[in-house]
């Protein structure tokens, strides 16, 4: 019990050095380069508020999509070990089944051509 204590005051005490130090010797002298929006170093020619295409959003959600698909798939080599590997492979069948039919669907409705 006096060792968990212990790390727990180290570990604080460490933080708590360690972030004074940090607010202490910061510089603090900021320019108008540093406090400009951008870093490439010209002025903004134009808005920095335009709108996004809905495509980007459209590509990034179903990037989400299947790559959740990876994630709940990786498990399925230790789930064939099981008594009965029947119902995994068939959840896992039907999953499959269901995200390439939105994938066809999405791809025969054009959304996921950039081009109009």
């Amino acid at each position: 019990m006096n060792m968990i204590l212990f790390m727990i005051a180290l570990s604080l005490t460490l933080s708590t050095i360690l972030t004074a130090l940090n607010f202490w010797l910061a510089q603090m002298n900021p320019d108008s380069e540093k406090l400009s929006p951008y870093e490439c170093g010209f002025d903004p020619l134009g808005s920095a508020r335009l709108p996004f295409s809905i495509r980007f959003f459209l590509v990034a959600i179903l990037f989400l999509l299947f790559d959740l698909e990876i994630a709940l798939l990786l498990p399925l080599p230790w789930a064939t070990q099981l008594e009965d590997p029947t119902t995994t492979l068939i959840w896992t069948s039907t999953l499959l089944l269901i995200l390439t039919l939105g994938l066809v669907y999405e791809w025969t409705q054009g959304g996921l051509e950039w081009a109009e």
